[in-house]
């Protein structure tokens, strides 16, 4: 799996690693099961420091998307692919929301009317 990360982008290098890692897990790139590489491994690839990567892990398992276990590696948790895809679908749906002006409350509401 390769991830990439731009200067370019706005956005944190943290944030960038997670959103490719959830991307990967969408498309199905990334299997349920499967290990990710080792946060000092990735970061060494990447040439970023290691609580950078760590904490993009950290997002995608408070998202339930991965399972970390110290020691023993980051596993891609069973449901994750479309919990991922949920996930993509509703940041794009804030970002949009955000373009055009509107609060997270707003946005909220605009999902309960669906």
């Amino acid at each position: 799996m390769l991830v990439r990360i731009s200067g370019r982008d706005e956005s944190p290098l943290y944030s960038q690693i997670a959103g490719q890692l959830r991307r990967a897990i969408t498309e199905g790139k990334v299997q349920a099961g499967e290990r990710l590489p080792p946060a000092r491994e990735l970061a060494e690839s990447l040439q970023v420091h290691m609580h950078t990567v760590l904490r993009a892990y950290d997002e995608l398992r408070q998202e339930g998307l991965l399972e970390v276990r110290r020691g023993r590696g980051v596993v891609v948790l069973g449901s994750s692919q479309g919990r991922a895809r949920l996930i993509e679908l509703g940041r794009a749906f804030r970002v949009e929301g955000e373009r055009q002006g509107l609060e997270l409350r707003e946005l909220r509401k605009l999902l309960g009317e669906i």
